[in-house]
């Protein structure tokens, strides 16, 4: 046998085992996509979103309360991560592009885009319900929001990068300021990708479930006061998963369902909008 046909042989047996690990892979997500496609939808009615829970054992009731805490969370979080975030992207792409303490920053990020979200949850309940003294939504919004921040800000440092530095001395060269430069100039350039990272990064927390467990916790009850504790679609979920009844795991199914598409749409658009820009 001569060393082009050990090759082709090698480049064969790799292929094939690659080939069949990937469709193993696709096989567990379409599974685990159709199952929830299949009892999603039998489950699924206006009831869910316009009704309150019922009470244990009775048929009926929604999700109300759990839908508009998920929507107040993840609004408080968008709020409170992406100006950090991108500011923060903007200090290191702009004022200490190339410096030791902007690579160091940049590692710090990468490593907390890594960090189990439970880990998150357990210091916000340390810091924001401990003191407080009961669980409330806001300590929610934060964990969230410390969970969305290291996204927002790798790319928009990333996206910055990308921007040439030619049409910044442009803007220099006609008397405009840096803080003009970056507003006008470099973020309409990064907009795009910016926008992309962002909606990344709400599909990110809109299915976490571990740092609410830890600081908004749940509530049976409608309720959008974010001082005290909050319904929450991934928790409803988890406990409703976890009870004995037959029509908590219909529902649980229902929220599943739409949490799941909520996540494909925003992360669809994500590459869309990525595909238009950069084709």
């Amino acid at each position: 046998m001569t060393q082009q046909q050990k090759r082709k042989i090698e480049g064969c047996i790799a292929l094939t085992l690659s080939t069949l690990a990937a469709f193993l892979g696709l096989f567990w997500l379409v599974f685990i996509l159709g199952d929830v496609l299949v009892h999603g939808m039998k489950a699924l009615n206006l009831d869910l979103f316009l009704n309150d829970p019922a009470p244990p054992g009775i048929e009926g009731g929604g999700l109300r309360n759990a839908f508009v805490g998920q929507l107040l969370i993840t609004l408080s979080a968008t709020l409170i991560g992406v100006p950090v975030g991108v500011l923060g992207g903007t200090f290191l792409a702009e004022y200490a592009r190339g410096t030791k303490r902007a690579r160091i920053i940049s590692i710090l990020a990468d490593i907390m885009v890594s960090v189990p979200s439970i880990v998150i949850g357990t210091f916000i309940y340390a810091v924001l319900v401990r003191p407080v003294g009961h669980f409330n939504g806001w300590a929610g919004a934060v964990a969230l929001s410390i969970i969305m921040i290291p996204v927002v800000l790798r790319t928009t440092e990333d996206m910055l990068s990308l921007v040439p530095w030619t049409l910044r001395e442009a803007a220099f060269a006609l008397g405009a300021p840096y803080y003009k430069v970056i507003i006008q100039v470099v973020y309409r350039g990064a907009a795009t990708g910016i926008l992309t990272g962002i909606l990344l990064s709400i599909a990110r927390v809109a299915g976490e479930t571990a740092p609410l467990l830890f600081t908004s916790f749940n509530n049976s009850f409608f309720s959008t006061d974010m001082k005290g504790p909050v319904s929450s679609l991934t928790v409803t979920i988890f406990q409703y998963a976890m009870g004995p009844y037959d029509s908590w795991h219909a529902q649980a199914w229902a929220a599943a369902f739409v949490i799941t598409i909520f996540i494909l749409l925003l992360t669809i658009t994500g590459r869309l909008i990525i595909k238009w820009r950069y084709k």
